[in-house]
Parts: structure tokens; C-alpha cells; sequence
């Protein structure tokens, strides 16, 4: 059984390094998950200014959600599941949190900058295209922006 709660600080670390380990799931090189690093690795302040959430079983952290919100609009900034448990319904939990969080806290769409290869599941959870943003770790590299319209 799948239990979500809030992160904590003491486990930022190994939270991070369970996004580099799904991210790495698509084939990127070395390089690419070097570049990936800063932008995946999660610090104390993110506690405050977003809202992360974990996904657990048997009291192991198994994938997390992290949403931030800015008057109407919020930003999907991290969902991750371990490679093992993709496809088990962890990263629908975790996407249904976030989606009923952001619209709790006045959302009424959230924006997604996709990963090229997680865009079906998005796609599959209702988001849609809405253009590409450009990547916060690759510079030239484009991504799918996808938007969530949420309902009253």
C-alpha cells in the first residue's frame, strides 16, 4: 500500500538523488545527468516556498510530487517515481495530489515543462501541449510545456 505525507528535511538528499535515478531511466548519457544534478537536487528552502509530498511503501520513499503556486497558475516542478515502481500507479497518486493540492491553495491550471519521454503519461492525466520552455539545465534544449486545466 501507497502512503503519501509531507517530505522532510533530513531525507532532501536521498529525494534528490531518487529524481536523478528516475530521470536516468530515459537513456541520457553521463553528461546530461551531471547537468541534470543542480536543477534535481532539492534544498531546505523548497520547504517553504513549495510543497513537496512523498510517496511511500513499507516506510521507503518510493517517488514524490512538488507543486508551487503563484496566484491562479502552479508549476508541476518535480514528480518522480523510482525506476522499479514505474507503471505501478505511484506517479498517478502523486499527480492526483498535486493536482488536488494546487487547485486547494486557488490554481486553476498547472504548467508542466515535461521530460520529452514522460509527455504520454502527462498527456494521459489530461494535460495538453501548450508550446515548449526552454530547459533549466541544457542550454538550446527545449521542452514540452504541457498545461493542466483544473476544475472548480
Amino acid at each position: 500500500m501507497i502512503k503519501l505525507r509531507d517530505a522532510r528535511k533530513s531525507e532532501l538528499s536521498s529525494l534528490g538523488e531518487l529524481c536523478l535515478r528516475s530521470k536516468a531511466v530515459w537513456g541520457y548519457d553521463d553528461a546530461f545527468m551531471t547537468a541534470c544534478r543542480n536543477e534535481l537536487t532539492l534544498r531546505p528552502d523548497e520547504l517553504q516556498s513549495t510543497h513537496l509530498q512523498v510517496a511511500e511503501r513499507d516506510s521507503t520513499v518510493v517517488g514524490l510530487a512538488q507543486v508551487k503556486v503563484t496566484g491562479t497558475d502552479a508549476d508541476l516542478l518535480k514528480l518522480f517515481v523510482e525506476p522499479a515502481l514505474l507503471g505501478s500507479g505511484v506517479g498517478r497518486l502523486l499527480f492526483e495530489w498535486a493536482t488536488a493540492k494546487v487547485r486547494g491553495l486557488g490554481a486553476v491550471r498547472m504548467i508542466i515543462e515535461a521530460d520529452p519521454d514522460a509527455t504520454p503519461f502527462y498527456e494521459h492525466m489530461g494535460a495538453r501541449y501548450a508550446g515548449f520552455a526552454p530547459s533549466q539545465s541544457i542550454p538550446g534544449r527545449m521542452l514540452p510545456r504541457m498545461q493542466m486545466e483544473l476544475e472548480k
